[in-house]
Formats: structure tokens, C-alpha cells, sequence
């Protein structure tokens, strides 16, 4: 059995994945899905989204796919830009207070919630370590969002994102103020970057 062209086409385009919204978007029915399944061509990913048999699984894009509202944050937007080493054991997610993930995605990500008006400020594209492009939050916008859910993270991570962002080459000081003063962490930045610098 071989794939429609137009299937493949769609999935080459999207990273090696596909949603069954695309499928029936294409003109196609969605039982054509488990033909392909059966037939060894794609496996199911998770519910509603299928992948390449042979392609190496991308679980940011995946979660990407399954909701638009979804902008990575905190630690994992601390790796994307640049600015920690360490890989986040689970992604971090910031969504508008207004909404709420999937009951599939919450033990999936570390959740965190925003006025929908903040949401997406300082969003930006960056390439994750697949080569895929996903959405997450500049370093400016970082950074505050670490000293805003300081309680939530641990202070060496804390420490060590203001560090890596003071040494950084491509900081915007002008951008971190105003970023800052909107979402009320000021005084939290003041007294970390007196430290540091």
C-alpha cells in the first residue's frame, strides 16, 4: 500500500505528522488513518495525531499541535533561547487564564497561567533541537516570567537564568524594564541584578 501524495505532501510539510482535522481538511475520511496505521506507513502518536513510521518523534511539536494556545516558557524557553544547558525534564507551558489544556496535555507539561491579555507578549519562533520551529517566549519575557512563579522554580535555576541573561550578548536592558514594570516584577529584577552585575 502507498500513501497519497497528497497526505505525504502535508505530513513532509508539518514536521512528519499529521491531525486528523488535517486528513478530513485535505477531503480525505478519517478511516484512511487507520489504513495507514494498519499498513505500517504511520503510527498513531497520540490521540487525533499520527507520525511517520520511520521519522523520530518531536513531543514539542506534538504539543504544539494540540493546542494553539500553547507558548513554551519558563525553564524550556530558558534552553530554547539560549540560556540554560540543561534540557527540561517536562516542557513548560504558559496558556491564557481564560482557557484550560486538555485533560490529555496536563500531565504531559508544567502548566502556567496568564492574564489573556500578557499571553503573547514577547512570543517569538526558535528552532528546538529537531530542527522544528515552535513558539515560546523572547528572553526578556523569559526572565520575568521566571521571577514572577520564583515560588514555583528553584532559586538556583532563578540565579542562574539572570546570570546567563546579564553575560548574554543579544540582551535588550530597555525591553526587560519595560517587560518588568508590566508584569510587576521590578523590584525582583532590581535586586537580582544588583547582585549579578
Amino acid at each position: 500500500m502507498q500513501m497519497n501524495p497528497i497526505i505525504l505532501e502535508k505530513i513532509k510539510s508539518n514536521n512528519n505528522m499529521i491531525t486528523t482535522a488535517q486528513v478530513i481538511e485535505l477531503g480525505f475520511s478519517r478511516t484512511i488513518l487507520s489504513k495507514y496505521v494498519k499498513a505500517g506507513l504511520l503510527e498513531r502518536s497520540r490521540q487525533g495525531i499520527y507520525i511517520l513510521s520511520d521519522s523520530v518523534h518531536d513531543d514539542m511539536c506534538t504539543l504544539m499541535m494540540r493546542s494553539d494556545k500553547i507558548v513554551f516558557s519558563h525553564d524550556t524557553a530558558l534552553f530554547l533561547n539560549g540560556l540554560s544547558e540543561r534540557t527540561p525534564f517536562m516542557h513548560s507551558v504558559t496558556i491564557p487564564s481564560n482557557t484550560s489544556l486538555p485533560n490529555s496535555l496536563i500531565d504531559e507539561c508544567q502548566c502556567y497561567y496568564i492574564k489573556p491579555e500578557l499571553h503573547l507578549i514577547g512570543v517569538i519562533e526558535k528552532k528546538n533541537t529537531m530542527g522544528n520551529v515552535v513558539r515560546c517566549y523572547d528572553t526578556e519575557r523569559t526572565i520575568c516570567d521566571i521571577l514572577r512563579s520564583r515560588h514555583r522554580i528553584d532559586e538556583e535555576t532563578v540565579i542562574s537564568a539572570v546570570k546567563n541573561y546579564a553575560a548574554s550578548p543579544d540582551k535588550d536592558l530597555n525591553r526587560l524594564a519595560v517587560y518588568a514594570s508590566m508584569f510587576r516584577v521590578d523590584k525582583e529584577l532590581k535586586r537580582y541584578m544588583e547582585v549579578l552585575l
